[in-house]
This record gives structure tokens, C-alpha cells and sequence, in this order.
């Protein structure tokens, strides 16, 4: 009898963890709480080992056909003046794609064989012997073999499974607010990055030249903001980034309209264990590492091994789990130690630590440094095992 496996998350995990169970003889559903899939959302970059994961997938190409091709990040002052110029191999890897189009090609790439549920969400879990019982929202109560919180943050299957994110969560000390406006700068492939202490403000345009991508960074110790409430996350935002210099002003005006804000802090999720029972817990829901870390491509990452060792266990949940676990650990410490470190570079606190930032950038930007920042930046990504599980097999409880 074939496993039935309920993903919770249709973002990047939940979908990229179905692709590799239908493969190997498992049925996957996918239950997503918003009505569709997220468009917009943040360039997120594959690099390393990552490329090869991506070819195996047969989706590198129809990422090449959606890449922003992002140039330079040039890092400017508050009066616009030029400071430093980093080249895109250090901010966009290989290949870099806005979150929104890779979901989607993932979609595109499992719908056929997969059930989604969108507009619901998981309320209750209910392990028992053979199965977990699963209420939702708005829908009939229903009975998978496993299940796998791929949601995010602030996953709900954690919070159900394990108790409360605050457990788990540690803060870095930032928040990040995301959203889109017209490209009143004209820019072309080209980012800029204007820091003052503590607010950093990103704009960049890519694949899209009508639009900039906008990011507002700053330090925020013991800020708590409604998670739905827009409307209060755009008023710290206008609060926290008023009289700064450059083009925020003009910013901040497009930020009042804006429908498609991403606000949250950034954070790390730590737990002893990612499964308990039949429930597992897949990227940042298990192990989140924040910017700078590799996340999305640690995430897909996880959804390969996962799925390889339920079909080398024959569908084995706690061998699978334990051995997923462990050959994925190392890999996360790697890439939460390098994003834990992110607020020097994104924001710093201090006149003195911005002049040293961009001291840096200016040395790490030199052609003779190119490599050895890239392999920085490559840590992360390369830290995964990426092994050849054997062909698909049918999975059997």
C-alpha cells in the first residue's frame, strides 16, 4: 500500500519534497494556507553543489529562463555617492531567481501528480499507531501515514508538534521589510545598498526593469509586531526609516501603497530533534538560518535526502527520519554559524563598523579577492552531501 504523506507549505520545501516523493513511489499532498501561490518575494541564489541538485531536478533551465542576471550591488552613501562595488557572483551565486518564479516552476513541475489544497491549514495532529490524524481548518478530518511541516518560521506543524516557536526561535536583533514600487531610478540589473547605523535600505531591479525590489533592514531588539496586521509592520517601518537621506523619502511614499509587504524578523530556529513520531519538520520550520545562509537551497537540499532515505528505508519513518537528520546536521550548522554574522555586513550599528564594512567590500571586491569571497559565500551551499540514492521505488507501509 503506496504512503500517503501530507506537506504542510507550498512555498519552496513543501513543493521540492513532493517532487522527489512521487518519484520514488510515494502520494503526496500539499496544504497551503494562502488561496494561491505567493508571487513576489526575494531573489533567493543557488550556487555549488545547489546547480547540481537543480540539474538532477531536470529545472535548471527553466530557472535559467526566469533569472534576474542581477550585475553589480554598488554600495552607496546617504548623499548617493559611490563607496564600493561588489560583483553579482557575490550576492547572486550561480543563478538567482525572485522566490515567486521558482515556486511556481516547482508547482509546474508537480501539480499533474500531486494533490494541493490551497486556503486551508493543518489545526490539529493526532499520531497514533499506524497514522496521524489530521483536522484542518476548513476542511474534513483526514488520515495521512506522515506528515511534514514545511512551513516556514513560524510552522504551525512545530508549534503542534513541539510547543511554541518562542522555544525555538532566537532573534538575530533585525527586522526586514519587503515590497515593490515603480523604477523611479531607472536602475538596470544593478542593486544599490545605502547603509546609516543601524537602517539599511536595499533597492535593486533585475529581470523585471519597470519595478525595483525594495528592502528596509534594521536593528530591532525586543520589537514585537502583529505577524497580519500590515498596516502597524508599515508604520515602524516609516517610524524606524524617517529623515534618512538618499532616495528613502520617495520610498517610503511607494511603501504606503505597497500590497505585497513581507515584514518579519530575522531569525534562527534550533531544536534537539526535527521528528518526533511520524511527524518530521523540513527547511526553515526545522532549522532556519536567516539571510546569508543558504536557506532555500539548504531547504531543497533536505527535501532530496528526505525523500532518498524514506525510499532506502521503504518508507521506515524513523529510521528515515534519524538518518535524514544526520546526514543533514552538519550542513545546517555550517550555514547558521555564516548567517548569524549577517547583521555586520547588512546593518551595521555604527558609523565605525559601516566604515569598516564597506572597507571590506572595497578589498573583497578587488579582482584578486573574487575567489576567495566566493568560497565564503559558498560554504553553506557546498556543505550538503548531495548522494545518489538508488532508482525510485515504490514505498510500502
Amino acid at each position: 500500500m503506496t504512503t500517503t504523506v501530507l506537506i504542510s507549505g507550498a512555498g519552496i520545501a513543501g513543493p521540492a519534497l513532493a517532487f522527489w516523493l512521487r518519484k520514488r513511489g510515494f502520494a503526496p499532498t500539499v496544504v497551503e494556507r494562502a488561496p494561491a501561490l505567493r508571487e513576489g518575494g526575494s531573489a533567493v541564489d543557488f550556487r555549488g553543489e545547489q546547480m547540481t541538485l537543480l540539474k538532477r531536478m531536470g529545472i535548471l533551465e527553466d530557472i535559467r529562463a526566469k533569472e534576474i542576471a542581477m550585475g553589480s550591488q554598488v554600495v552607496i552613501d546617504s548623499r548617493g555617492k559611490k563607496i564600493a562595488e561588489m560583483p553579482s557572483v557575490f550576492f547572486s551565486g550561480e543563478v538567482e531567481i525572485e522566490r515567486g518564479d521558482l515556486t511556481r516552476i516547482l508547482y509546474e513541475h508537480t501539480k499533474d501528480d500531486t494533490e494541493y489544497v490551497f486556503g486551508d491549514w493543518i489545526t490539529g495532529l493526532d499520531e497514533q499507531r499506524d497514522g496521524v490524524e489530521v483536522t484542518f481548518a476548513n476542511s474534513e478530518q483526514r488520515r495521512f501515514d506522515l506528515v511534514v511541516g514545511a512551513d516556514g518560521l513560524h510552522s504551525g506543524v512545530r508549534r503542534l508538534t513541539f510547543g511554541d516557536e518562542e522555544r525555538f526561535r532566537t532573534d538575530l536583533g533585525f527586522h526586514t521589510a519587503g515590497f515593490v514600487v515603480p523604477n523611479h531610478l531607472d536602475l538596470d540589473h544593478l542593486g544599490l545598498i545605502c547603509s546609516v547605523p543601524g537602517r539599511t535600505v536595499m533597492a535593486a531591479s533585475g529581470r523585471d526593469r519597470s519595478v525595483l525590489n525594495v528592502s528596509f533592514l534594521f536593528a530591532s531588539d525586543s520589537l514585537e509586531v502583529p505577524r497580519r496586521d500590515v498596516e502597524a509592520q508599515k508604520k515602524v517601518v516609516m517610524e524606524r526609516f524617517a529623515g534618512m537621506g538618499w532616495e528613502v523619502p520617495k520610498l517610503l511614499e511607494g511603501l504606503k501603497d505597497a500590497d505585497d509587504v513581507y515584514f518579519d524578523s530575522l531569525s534562527q530556529i534550533y531544536l534537539d530533534k526535527w521528528s518526533k513520531g511520524r511527524i518530521v519538520l523540513l527547511g526553515d520550520a526545522a532549522y532556519c538560518a536567516g539571510p546569508g545562509g543558504s536557506g532555500t537551497g539548504l531547504a531543497m537540499m533536505g527535501a532530496y535526502i528526505l525523500s532518498g532515505e524514506l525510499a532506502a528505508a521503504h518508507g521506515d519513518h524513523e529510521v528515515a527520519f534519524a538518518r535524514y537528520e544526520e546526514k543533514l546536521r552538519g550542513a545546517v550548522k555550517v550555514s547558521q554559524k555564516q548567517a548569524a554574522g549577517i547583521g555586520t555586513f547588512l546593518i551595521p550599528k555604527t558609523r565605525f563598523v559601516i566604515g569598516y564594512r564597506n572597507f571590506l567590500y572595497r578589498v573583497l571586491g578587488s579582482r584578486p579577492m573574487t575567489k576567495v569571497f566566493t568560497w565564503i559565500t559558498s560554504r553553506a551551499a557546498n556543505a550538503a552531501t548531495l548522494e545518489n540514492y538508488d532508482a525510485p521505488v515504490a514505498a510500502q507501509r
